[in-house]
């Protein structure tokens, strides 16, 4: 309990930082360890539903639904620091295609945004077969980003 309650605190805190978050960024190393904190989180909660959903780990639907809320509030947050000059510093996986291709980074990112709500709308039936469903959905959206813009 108290990690869900620490993750919500630093979920609730990049919230609030994330529509000014480009304005906020004093260096751009600080924008490169704000998005791989943010996508770091968001990969660990996913990966407490991925467990669930394939059954490594006893389902629990509250659980579930907490997570799958936090991975939508998360998603939202690392695309403001995908900026200029983030893209030639830090120690970073990004592909230089995210800078030259920013249109369709940005849909993937706007993709990622929108299966994750749907993500977060189904762990709230509980119906582990929809969460399923909509957990597929969300992971490929994260591959095929990940497939075109991060090396490996």
């Amino acid at each position: 309990m108290k990690k869900i309650l620490a993750h919500l605190a630093l979920a609730g805190s990049m919230a609030a930082l994330a529509l000014p978050a480009a304005a906020q960024f004093a260096k751009p190393e600080d924008a490169v360890k704000y998005r791989q904190s943010a996508l770091s989180v968001m990969a660990a909660h996913n990966g407490r539903i991925g467990a669930m959903v394939n059954g490594r780990v006893p389902f629990d639907a509250k659980v579930a639904a907490e997570n799958a809320e936090l991975v939508a509030t998360l998603a939202k947050l690392p695309w403001a620091a995908f900026g200029p000059g983030t893209d030639k510093v830090g120690n970073t996986k990004a592909k230089p295609e995210i800078w030259t291709e920013q249109a369709k980074f940005k849909e993937a990112a706007d993709k990622l945004v929108a299966e994750s709500a749907k993500l977060s709308a189904a762990a709230k039936t509980g119906n582990l077969d929809a969460i399923k469903t909509a957990f597929a959905a969300n992971a490929a959206t994260c591959k095929a980003c990940h497939d075109a813009y991060r090396a490996q």
